[in-house]
């Protein structure tokens, strides 16, 4: 007989981590040794590759004599920087968690070196929250991963040389209660629209929309490099909501304050690429978060272009937008601008035209103004900017307009292609002619077409 003695998850790993890791093949068996059932399967090619061709020589060698060790010192600390077990935000709470940085810098750095237990897998009790172990940043060699690789490590470079001292505060909003659109007296508020710029560069102030995956953060960890995963490697202290936040339910939000940007980028997708380290400059309030505002709302992914015009299928984004935009205790009049753009509109299918009207007409409905950045869609800037005219001109209410909507829907439920009037060119005859849209046998309260100005509209 002999005694057979099984060390625990935390000493593998900090036996592990106490070592040293001069190559990309030491942090590589490092990780595996806590993770052995999946050594066959995790690849580690593009840290590999990173290491030995992605980067210059002077930049690997500070890599691996000093970043690398301050991340592994981290994890080590982590029963003294983390003194409590990080609370879930599971669906249906309004619920708050206020994290410091050095917390935050702490967990991704555990992340990064994938110690954290039952995530690994879509089958384990936490199969309705993301991924938060970076091992498929890891494998294969996409220049995707190089790139995110890159950005991520500027971000432990520079919390390893001087560790942050603010605090970030993540809020699960969820709603149980809606306006009736078809109903609704509200004016649209403010628009500004242009197609240049960013929602992170010029939407200081106001609140940021993350066009986001249910699981926040989306493909962050994996080849996504669309709007949220760009907004997540470049501001990572979003990436640590995937350790706690559950899937988002329809009438749910996720609010993030007081994350900091640490990178600069250019390109989108196949052709993004970090560029340098970048200074937040964005001053801190009374809790020391910075004045950053990010709201993840969670658009419909469409298997059919027609499909979105449905009228619960808008229903459902409108409340979702109103969800991420409307603040319960907090008086309409101090709420900032909405920054936002084109959510929902590119893997997710949906079209840029109606998202614009669903989400001016959520803000309205919320009381804030909006900033619309088009990303570049000179045409979409224009025709968007027009509507919005012509819709103030006439006093079209978000009730009124719903209703154009829903009339639309009705025209072209029948078609399974896009038909050949489109919504704006439906809107202008309508609201124009105030004529009576013809209704469907199921929309006989709708029959005839709200009074599109009120007589205190100016």
């Amino acid at each position: 007989l002999y005694t057979l003695v099984v060390q625990s998850r935390w000493e593998l790993i900090r036996t592990a981590l106490e070592g040293e890791c001069k190559s990309s093949l030491d942090i590589r068996d490092a990780i595996l040794s806590y993770n052995t059932v999946h050594a066959k399967r995790w690849d580690f090619t593009a840290l590999n590759y990173l290491c030995t061709e992605g980067m210059e020589n002077e930049e690997v060698q500070h890599l691996f004599n000093v970043t690398l060790p301050k991340m592994m010192k981290l994890v080590l600390n982590t029963p003294k920087i983390c003194t409590q077990p990080i609370p879930l935000l599971k669906t249906r709470m309004n619920q708050s968690l206020t994290v410091s940085q050095e917390q935050i810098a702490c967990l991704l750095a555990n992340a990064f070196f994938c110690t954290f237990p039952r995530r690994n897998s879509r089958k384990s009790e936490y199969a309705n929250y993301p991924e938060i172990n970076f091992y498929r940043l890891f494998e294969g060699s996409s220049s995707r991963k190089i790139e995110k690789l890159k950005t991520l490590l500027c971000y432990f470079r520079r919390v390893t040389e001087s560790m942050p001292t603010g605090l970030v505060t993540f809020t699960r909003q969820s709603l149980s209660g809606f306006p009736k659109w078809e109903s609704s007296k509200k004016q649209l508020t403010r628009l500004h629209i242009t197609c240049k710029g960013t929602i992170e560069d010029e939407g200081y102030g106001m609140l940021q929309v993350d066009f986001a995956n249910r699981l926040v953060g989306g493909g962050v960890t994996g080849m996504g490099l669309v709007q949220e995963e760009i907004r997540f490697i470049i501001n990572p202290e979003l990436m640590v909501s995937r350790l706690f936040t559950e899937a988002l339910d329809h009438n749910e939000c996720l609010i993030i304050t007081g994350t900091e940007q640490y990178s600069k980028y250019s390109g989108y997708a196949e052709s993004f690429r970090w560029k340098a380290n970048h200074k937040d400059e964005i001053p801190r309030d009374g809790w020391q978060r910075r004045c950053t505002e990010i709201v993840a709302v969670d658009a419909l992914k469409y298997r059919n272009f027609m499909e979105q015009f449905q009228p619960e299928k808008m229903i459902r984004e409108l409340n979702k937008a109103y969800c991420g935009f409307m603040r319960p205790a907090v008086n309409p009049e101090n709420l900032s601008a909405v920054a936002t753009g084109n959510w929902g509109c590119g893997a997710f299918g949906g079209d840029t035209r109606l998202k614009a009207l669903l989400q001016f007409m959520a803000a309205s409905e919320a009381g804030r103004d909006v900033a619309y950045f088009t990303f570049g869609d000179e045409e979409l800037m224009r025709d968007v900017n027009a509507m919005y005219r012509f819709l103030k001109d006439k006093c079209v209410t978000v009730g009124t307009l719903y209703f154009y909507l829903k009339q639309y829907s009705n025209v072209v439920s029948k078609h399974l292609q896009r038909p050949n009037i489109s919504l704006y060119g439906y809107i202008y005859d309508k609201v124009n002619t105030n004529m009576d849209p013809e209704p469907s046998p199921s929309d006989s309260n709708l029959t005839t077409a709200p009074s599109p100005c009120p007589a205190d509209c100016h």
